[in-house]
């Protein structure tokens, strides 16, 4: 596995090796699943497959919408 070094202000530091104790990891373990998290696409791969078009229910029906409302003009 590949390592990545990376400088970050004392404060910043010292807050990551607080949580990471408090969540009972090493530093390295907890700051490696924050870039995991962040680097990782934001939908799993089959998550369109399984949930859009997944509704196994009645059919839905939309309401009809009725009119946009008129505002005044800004300004």
């Amino acid at each position: 596995m590949p390592q990545i070094h990376a400088y970050v202000p004392k404060p910043v530091a010292d807050e990551l090796k607080r949580k990471a104790r408090a969540r009972g990891l090493s530093l390295s373990r907890y700051v490696a699943e924050i870039v995991k998290r962040d680097a990782s696409p934001a939908w799993p791969p089959d998550y369109f497959e399984k949930v859009l078009g997944g509704w196994k229910g009645k059919r839905l029906r939309r309401e009809p919408q009725g009119r946009f409302e008129r505002r005044q003009p800004l300004g």
